[in-house]
């Protein structure tokens, strides 16, 4: 998938989940079903997701290399990505990782602000995504939690993903 193609997913993916969170009862915002997440979890766990990336992408490319390393393999598709992560996700078992690990509850209040945080980020994401380098997009690596360590376009297309399927759950169960 080209760069260009890549940074309007994210664009589509993010639109379509911030539009659908502001589109719901605050209720929602503080109250998950059954033990589950909330809407605030949802879109706060997305935001931890997506500023680290953005910063990483902000750092030199070659303190990158040197921290992780460069790709060993080609790059997948993005259905290879996606499959890979369901196959993972099924492995965890509903077990989470780093910041989104005992995370606390947004506030109603603070609704507003993590919309405009995760649309200023989905941005920030588009412009990083279409500046790198295709070079840079293939053989950088950064290190992913659930999937380990991926190219850099692999984890920008795993993004994308990674925002659908967070709506889809919130639409599906919300």
């Amino acid at each position: 998938m080209n760069k260009d193609a890549i940074a309007e997913l994210i664009e589509e993916k993010n639109n379509a989940l911030i539009n659908w969170i502001a589109d719901q009862e605050d209720d929602k915002w503080i109250e998950g079903p059954n033990g589950k997440w909330t809407t605030g979890q949802h879109a706060l766990h997305l935001l931890q997701s997506i500023k680290p990336l953005n910063n990483a992408l902000s750092m030199p490319k070659f303190v990158l290399r040197y921290k992780f390393g460069k790709a060993n393999r080609d790059v997948r598709d993005y259905q290879t990505v996606v499959n890979r992560y369901q196959e993972r996700l099924k492995d965890a078992q509903g077990k989470t990782y780093g910041p989104s690990k005992n995370m606390k509850v947004p506030l109603i209040s603070e609704k507003q602000y993590l919309l405009n945080r995760l649309q200023v980020e989905g941005k920030k994401l588009q412009y990083k995504t279409r500046k790198i380098s295709d070079k840079n997009l293939d053989t950088v690596i950064l290190p992913h939690p659930l999937m380990g360590k991926m190219p850099v376009r692999e984890i920008i297309m795993w993004t994308a993903y990674h925002i659908e399927h967070h709506t889809n759950t919130l639409k599906e169960q919300y």
